[in-house]
């Protein structure tokens, strides 16, 4: 074998050579390449800075029976060519202890090879840094000035994705990842604001713009309202919106609808794909090629659940409308799912736009609120009820109170319970989609675009203590 400069084999060559090495009736091997760099820093200061390299193989072997085709699945990391056969033969021992597996299908085929497949991985390093962190200086001048102190930290990843199977397919994805997160603290902590990004290569976030916003939010702290628990007027920001739809769509299962058991099960039987779900022409898509939130177009599964199966890898992802002006159009399916529940086939998806909404930004939808709440993001996310998809979680990093279209100060902050399907029922405008960095769900699911979403009831079932 061939090896790359830092004495690891290039990541084809490990597929194509485990490939050669399996004995099974199928196989797919999935390598994927990881490199990271990330920034750190705590009151107005760097802290530490770093570098990673990785790898992680995955076999999966597929046996043929009298009673149906097994699959058996074996993932390592730091694979060097010694482990190679030690891996592949551990995938067939799996597979042909294991019973047959409900979602199998033949492997996919017809793909045509990507032409990047031989190719050297793609790498990240602290070059992608090299305009931002200039401005994070600035950022930490501004703040030290105005008596503010920053934390928080910037982070890139690329994942270079090789997938080669025994039916002839070599695909490859590079998928770029990069999140900011900055928190500007009063000096005596009382007081907290957040902002977050989401980014291909930090050449489109600037931490002096968020320096500023978090300024203006840690003004709006200097005044302190307490409020009771209750049903408030409520406008949801663009990342607050995406952490409920990404728990949304994660729970967007056909075959657990059509099993009668989530939100989008139909009373009676079968499932609410038809029914409308938002008086609002919304529409929640994916698309694999939505500029700046570009995903692999081909179906990635390390392992087989609810809404992947490693018998799809290679399935090429179509961009798809999950809800199409308000009405519920999809449910996730693997080819498995659908042919079990007469659903078409909707693969998983690597991004997720909500739009349909008008074209008012936050600022504006705030000058046209009476009296409400205006919230910062949310955390600590949890499922309560799968039948309603009733969520509870926390307020975080501000809460401010607006009247006649003005901030006039921070509200102590809340516990929540609510279920997204009920708030999109309930919304009554919708703003501009924008990208947005989920803060809850942002280290499994960075690339979002989300409008501000108005709720004239929102939940808020008790009071929190947290800042």
């Amino acid at each position: 074998m061939s090896t790359l400069s830092n004495g690891r084999s290039k990541p084809h060559e490990v597929v194509e050579r485990a490939l050669e090495l399996s004995t099974a009736d199928g196989c797919v091997v999935i390598a994927d390449e990881e490199s990271s760099a990330n920034l750190r820093w705590a009151g107005n200061a760097l802290t530490t800075n770093g570098v990673t390299r990785g790898r992680t193989l995955t076999v999966i072997a597929t046996v043929d029976g009298r009673e149906g085709t097994a699959s058996g699945v074996v993932s390592r990391s730091a694979v060097t060519a010694a482990d190679l056969e030690p891996l592949v033969r551990a995938a067939e021992a799996a597979a042909r202890g294991a019973g047959p597996a409900e979602d199998a299908r033949p492997l996919v085929t017809g793909t045509a090879a990507s032409p990047d497949f031989t190719d050297a991985p793609a790498e990240t390093s602290p070059a992608v840094f090299g305009d931002f962190a200039p401005a994070l200086g600035e950022a930490f001048a501004r703040a030290r000035a105005g008596g503010r102190e920053l934390y928080g930290f910037a982070q890139h990843e690329l994942v270079s994705t090789y997938v080669g199977t025994s039916t002839g397919l070599r695909l490859r994805h590079d998928q770029p990842k990069g999140t900011l997160e900055l928190n500007a603290k009063s000096p005596d902590r009382q007081r907290s604001a957040w902002a977050g990004r989401a980014t291909r290569d930090f050449k489109d976030v600037d931490p002096t713009v968020l320096d500023a916003e978090l300024a203006v939010r840690l003004g709006w702290a200097e005044r302190r309202i307490e409020l009771p628990a209750g049903r408030y007027e409520t406008l949801l920001p663009p990342t607050a919106v995406a952490d409920l739809l990404i728990y949304q769509m994660w729970s967007a299962s056909a075959r657990d609808a059509v099993e009668g058991r989530t939100v989008f099960s139909k009373p009676g039987g079968g499932t609410r794909v038809g029914e409308r779900l938002s008086a609002l022409p919304l529409t929640l898509r994916s698309d694999p090629d939505a500029p700046g939130l570009e995903s692999a177009p081909f179906v990635i599964a390390h392992s087989s659940g609810d809404d992947a199966s490693v018998f799809d890898n290679g399935l090429p992802v179509p961009a798809t409308e999950w809800i199409k002006d308000g009405e519920l159009a999809r449910l996730t399916t693997t080819r498995h799912s659908a042919a079990l529940t007469g659903l078409p086939l909707s693969p998983a998806f690597g991004n997720l736009l909500l739009e349909g909404g008008g074209d008012k930004s936050l600022e504006e939808m705030v000058a046209g609120t009476e009296r409400g709440l205006l919230l910062t993001c949310l955390w600590y996310i949890r499922e309560v009820d799968p039948a309603t998809l009733l969520l509870t979680g926390l307020t975080r990093d501000g809460v401010y109170l607006v009247e006649g279209g003005q901030v006039v100060g921070e509200v102590n902050n809340f516990r929540f319970n609510e279920s997204p399907v009920d708030l999109l029922s309930r919304a009554s405008e919708a703003g501009r989609t924008e990208k947005t960095l989920p803060r809850e769900w942002g280290d499994w699911f960075t690339r979002a675009a989300m409008p501000a979403l108005r709720i004239p009831d929102f939940n808020m079932s008790s009071v929190s203590k947290g800042v």
